[in-house]
């Protein structure tokens, strides 16, 4: 009931305004994170069928085997600047429907987004404690990873912050998801959409000035798709870089 209520309190326009004033997206980017966020809330609204155990009966003579779903306690959120609405609603509204407490350190960068989604968890119900922020850069990351009290850590952000995360925490016992930065790739064939396939480079290269983790930063152009670069260095030449709250904003 809580999350329901929690789900239908976040407002993706004026989050993404907040977003985009703190992190600098366009706005159609900003509001498309909040609205990506909020998609997991509604699916830790169904978390009850998937927080089942199992049961086998007769695996053998005289036995059988059941297995149970229960809270690990005390878990923790990094997040990165790129998302910070929707990369925290990934982490927390599941971590609490299935029993557990949360801390969560937003990017020092940009922490508005995850104080104002903390508060609509209060507005909504959540009893305090149960989700707490804390903030900060390298001893906030420490602590988290040291603290014996945290049992399980998720992280996304940078390869070299991951890495540290990963064997800290590890070192210390806990369970630990560290999912870092991607290199991508497009390989274009020359039978592909010429109008499609440029249009989706272009977004898939410069969108949110590359600050996405799928963010295409090589295109390796196949045979006659090799002729298509000049106009793909026109489209990408033609994209207004503004700030992002500036009508037909592109970056």
């Amino acid at each position: 009931g809580i999350n329901a209520e929690y789900g239908s309190g976040i407002n993706a326009e004026y989050g993404g305004a907040n977003i985009t004033l703190e992190q600098g997206k366009t706005l159609a980017d900003a509001e498309g994170d909040v609205i990506r966020g909020l998609q997991i809330v509604e699916h830790a609204c169904s978390v009850t069928s998937l927080q089942m155990g199992e049961t086998m009966a007769g695996v053998t003579k005289d036995m059988d085997t059941y297995s149970f779903r229960e809270p690990l306690g005390v878990c923790a959120g990094i997040t990165p600047f790129n998302f910070p609405a929707m990369i925290p609603l990934w982490m927390f509204p599941l971590a609490n429907v299935c029993g557990n407490t949360y801390v969560l350190k937003p990017s020092e960068r940009d922490p508005g987004a995850a104080m104002m989604l903390a508060q609509l968890a209060m507005d909504a119900g959540l009893p305090k404690g149960v989700l707490n922020i804390i903030h900060g850069t390298h001893d906030s990351v420490n602590f988290i990873c040291d603290n014996p009290d945290i049992k399980a850590i998720s992280f996304v952000g940078s390869n070299q912050a991951g890495t540290h995360i990963y064997e800290r925490g590890s070192k210390n016992g806990k369970r630990v998801q560290s999912n870092m930065a991607a290199k991508n790739h497009g390989v274009i064939l020359p039978d592909a959409n010429k109008e499609n396939t440029l249009n989706q480079l272009c977004g898939a290269a410069f969108g949110a000035a590359g600050q996405r983790c799928m963010a295409l930063s090589v295109a390796v152009m196949v045979g006659e798709a090799r002729n298509w670069i000049p106009e793909l260095v026109e489209r990408a030449q033609k994209l207004k870089v503004t700030a992002g709250n500036q009508p037909g904003a592109d970056v």
